[in-house]
């Protein structure tokens, strides 16, 4: 067996293959976004096709204004699973930053459509855009 299948192998076991990088959690959580991102973007070149990882870059590259990589990692976040609830509210969520209420309203219906009873992401990204519809509106 090869090391890098041994090496995947226990990253399944131990559950990092659906985790982000606990260093780049406790970075998030410190609203520390540079060191969120060098974190999460080694994890994520350990661990290609992991759409938690590149969710969790949406959100710290969203977080720090730097939306042209959020929308790149958004991308990435969805290739593996379309049906990311995360990643369509926090790309929803950018979207409205970056006043394209069409879009963030695009990926609400996909969460409605995902979300097959109430689901967090859903309400979160509804509220969201019910504020900007009212800050709009003024």
């Amino acid at each position: 067996m090869s090391l890098t299948l041994l090496i995947s192998v226990a990253c399944l076991v131990a559950g990092c293959a659906t985790q982000p990088a606990p260093a780049g959690k406790a970075a998030i959580a410190a609203k520390d976004w540079k060191a969120a991102i060098r974190s999460l973007s080694s994890a994520a070149l350990r661990d290609t096709r992991n759409a938690d990882i590149e969710n969790y870059l949406v959100y710290t590259y969203r977080q720090s204004g730097q939306l042209p990589l959020a929308f790149t990692h958004y991308q990435r976040a969805l290739q593996p699973d379309p049906r990311h609830r995360g990643a369509h509210e926090y790309i929803g969520e950018a979207h409205l930053m970056a006043n394209n209420l069409a879009k963030a309203e695009e990926h609400l219906a996909a969460l409605q459509r995902i979300c097959l009873i109430p689901c967090e992401e859903y309400e979160d990204l509804k509220k969201a855009v019910a504020e900007y519809r009212a800050r709009a509106a003024k």
